[in-house]
């Protein structure tokens, strides 16, 4: 590959914190546009892929640089133009550094958009300033304050196509900020651009003097996440316990994982699940060696003070903050397999944080139509694409939390025992 050129100082980036968004719309909105935008306009794409690109948009007869072929690689997205995976792309800028899931918008690729998002910190939807509000869009939003994705951007594209009309990009702010008003959206923000000129999107523009808010990547970088993660309920699922691989060290046994929420420190009370065994930490040791306090999305080993055993799928948590082990969880799923639809008595594996068991549907109260919000408490089955309400019974208690508390303790995924096949997402409404 050739001399990136236009590749930022990596050393630059390092330490800095991390931006995780989705982006969605309908057909044709321009996602995968903006997303080049933003990597062309942050210098984050080599020489030889600029060239690349000029070459295929010329091949197809472009009389512009379309930057959308820098995220739709698959062949047969581009035979049709549209986004049909997940494109996961990456950039840096002095103050950030970020990571886009690019989803379909098609909703025959609902489940894809559920991955994309399900591990965002910010959604960003695309709408059409010519079209306005489409079934997609309030569909997308939706899924978005399903998977409790803390911030939400709407981007009116295409605005030099309505002449940068204030009256239409209100109608748009309005109508949307009054759907939103339905649904669980703590921030909302609205901005004008045009992908294709780069209006607003790393600059203010000058075509929209009536727009008093920033650039889409002035905001990217200054929205506020830290205070998104739960700090108060400690939750440390141990993924695996490191043992002495010497004859001469016969002590050390720590427990390795990730930190779902909470913050850990030497010295702290701790008890662990299922056991209800209780210790103190002794220490909190990184690849980079100790550290004086662990919080999320922290990779660490943990040492206990006492020799307690514990293995994987165990969790460590507060004495007086813990979850309750639960067998009996009513959740929220979207249904991925497009073989066979979830119906009442099947029985699935599931995989919750670092616990795994084998889980079997008790119920299925009702099937919810993402585009109008209405339950259909008499469907009998849900097939690809679709989410409902589901009560589902394990043989092994899960250390559960309600996903509006805790993304990675409230949520789980289902999978076909035969194929492995993950079939399906969850997100944990009650566990008891």
């Amino acid at each position: 590959m050739s001399q990136a050129v236009l590749e930022p100082d990596a050393a630059a980036s390092r330490g800095m914190d991390l931006l995780r968004f989705a982006t969605a719309g309908s057909v044709d909105d321009g996602k995968s546009t903006l997303i080049g935008r933003l990597l062309f306009d942050t210098k984050t794409i080599f020489e030889d892929q600029l060239e690349a690109v000029e070459s295929a948009s010329a091949s197809r007869g472009d009389e512009y640089t379309n930057l959308a072929l820098l995220t739709d690689g698959l062949r047969a997205e581009r035979e049709q133009g549209i986004t049909i995976d997940v494109a996961y792309r990456y950039f840096a800028t002095p103050r950030r550094k970020f990571i886009i899931a690019d989803t379909p918008g098609h909703i025959q690729y609902t489940r894809n958009m559920v991955t994309g998002a399900s591990t965002a910190d910010l959604a960003l939807i695309l709408v059409d300033a010519r079209k306005g509000l489409v079934e997609q869009s309030r569909r997308h939003a939706f899924l978005t304050s399903l998977l409790r994705v803390p911030h939400l951007v709407l981007c009116v594209n295409k605005m030099d196509l309505v002449d940068w009309s204030q009256e239409v990009f209100e109608r748009i702010a309005d109508e949307f900020t009054s759907f939103a008003a339905k649904l669980d959206a703590p921030d909302l923000s609205i901005i004008p651009i045009s992908a294709l000129n780069g209006d607003n999107i790393a600059t203010r523009s000058e075509n929209t003097p009536w727009y008093e808010g920033p650039s889409l990547l002035h905001h990217l970088e200054h929205v506020h996440i830290a205070s998104d993660r739960n700090l108060v309920d400690v939750r440390f699922p141990v993924q695996y316990v490191i043992r002495p691989q010497s004859t001469t060290v016969t002590d050390y046994r720590g427990y390795a994982g990730q930190v779902a929420s909470g913050i850990l420190k030497p010295g702290d009370d701790v008890m662990v699940l299922p056991s209800g065994l209780t210790s103190t930490i002794s220490s909190i040791e990184t690849a980079d060696g100790p550290v004086a306090e662990a919080f999320p999305p922290m990779s660490v080993t943990v040492r206990l003070a006492d020799e307690i055993d514990i293995s994987r799928g165990d969790m460590i948590c507060r004495p007086h903050n813990a979850p309750t082990p639960a067998q009996d969880v009513e959740a929220m799923i979207c249904w991925m397999d497009e073989s066979a639809p979830l119906r009442v008595g099947g029985k699935y594996s599931i995989k919750h944080t670092t616990r795994s068991a084998r889980a079997v549907v008790r119920g299925l109260q009702y099937r919810l139509d993402v585009n109008t919000l209405h339950r259909d408490e008499s469907a009998a089955e849900l097939k690809l694409n679709e989410i409902g309400r589901v009560k589902l019974r394990t043989t092994v208690p899960l250390l559960a939390d309600e996903y509006r508390r805790n993304r990675t303790t409230g949520g789980f995924i289902l999978i076909d025992e035969s194929t492995n096949r993950t079939v399906g997402a969850g997100m944990i409404i009650e566990a008891r």
